[in-house]
């Protein structure tokens, strides 16, 4: 088990990583100070895959746990389905101190989350992910949120997870194209954060792709560790944390122009490239390391361009962004992998640059 502490004076917690910590979830919410009633919001899926033997042994550990089901889908992360669990927590006697458990991928991870932070103006976050995508990335950091119409998590908070428990051995579930979503984010975390990380993916794609256990395990703590750090620098996402974003502008553009109907790891490999060649045409980032980042992608099972996008739609989209200031919309590019820079984007600038990816 490897261990990433989020250092945030009275709001930090630890990220525990590693295979098999499902059973010892018991063990680890008692070293953090819970006892007795606790809820866990959960899908139908993800409960019959671990939620029952979960829950069975929280029973066993002396934690007396509800389980709360919502539907499978992005769509389900809404103010609608947000109610419908208020409803259901206030039914249950969920007091301040009862903690929700999120057990699952990204989207019970942060409509869960949502509901933690505004119930009762706040009660105690457990993050248990168990999808590769959650688990780097947004299980981590505190950011909650559902999203508004085909706008991608417009309404939200900042409300950090008391404790994040990562059980690696529930990646060997997911379905290929799950896990290849999940790499977009472990990718994005090396180009921005760590150089030999990279190096790192390079090298060991097959293994990670074959569920090495070992490398799994790397795989997760090095992308927690480099978001840590950043959100340690940057909690409220002012400045620095801006660059968790590389690829994400026009990633989360693309979802919203294909309704959703796309893997949110498929659609950021995309923007990744695309800011790639905007970092280029900008004379910052070299050809080669543009060539490996494509690679390394496309190792991953990911896409290098999107059927059926249109650029102007894309744009469209991209003004919607939360980071866009005026008429111009802040990108993270890169000077070289492991060095990004923030800067701001002219959207007329990106017609071409988006038309050699659809």
């Amino acid at each position: 088990m490897k261990e990433v502490k989020v250092v945030l004076g009275g709001k930090s917690y630890r990220v525990y990583i590693g295979p098999g910590l499902l059973a010892q979830t018991g063990s680890l919410l008692s070293e953090s100070g819970f006892s007795g009633r606790l809820v866990m919001i959960t899908d139908p899926t993800v409960k019959k895959l671990y939620g029952e033997a979960l829950s069975q042994r929280l029973t066993e550990d002396g934690f007396r746990a509800t389980t709360l089901l919502v539907p499978r889908g992005e769509e389900q992360k809404s103010l609608e389905t947000a109610g419908k669990l208020y409803q259901e927590l206030t039914s249950a006697y969920t007091e301040r101190a009862t903690p929700i458990l999120a057990l699952g991928g990204g989207v019970i991870g942060d409509l869960a989350g949502f509901v933690a932070a505004t119930y009762l103006r706040g009660v105690p976050l457990v993050q248990v992910p168990t999808t590769l995508l959650a688990q780097v990335d947004s299980s981590v950091g505190g950011k909650v949120a559902v999203d508004q119409g085909q706008l991608k998590n417009m309404i939200g908070a900042f409300y950090q997870p008391r404790l994040v428990i990562a059980d690696t051995s529930t990646l060997k579930t997911l379905p290929g194209e799950e896990l290849s979503n999940g790499l977009a984010e472990v990718i994005k975390s090396a180009a921005i954060g760590n150089k030999e990380f990279f190096a790192f993916l390079e090298e060991n794609m097959e293994r990670i792709k074959s569920l090495d256990e070992e490398a799994l395990e790397e795989v997760v703590f090095q992308s927690v560790k480099i978001k840590a750090g950043v959100v340690e620098k940057d909690e409220l996402d002012t400045g620095l944390r801006n660059i968790l974003n590389y690829g994400h502008t026009v990633g989360h553009a693309i979802e919203s122009v294909l309704d959703f109907n796309v893997g949110h790891g498929r659609a950021v490999a995309v923007g990744m490239l695309a800011a790639a060649r905007i970092s280029h045409d900008a004379g910052l980032l070299a050809g080669d390391e543009i060539t490996r980042l494509k690679s390394v992608i496309e190792k991953a099972g990911l896409p290098t361009k999107m059927a059926g996008l249109k650029a102007e739609a894309v744009l469209q989209a991209m003004k919607h962004d939360k980071k866009v200031l005026g008429d111009k919309i802040r990108f993270v590019l890169l000077k070289s992998l492991g060095n990004p820079i923030v800067t701001e984007v002219n959207p007329s600038l990106l017609t071409e640059i988006l038309s050699d990816y659809e």
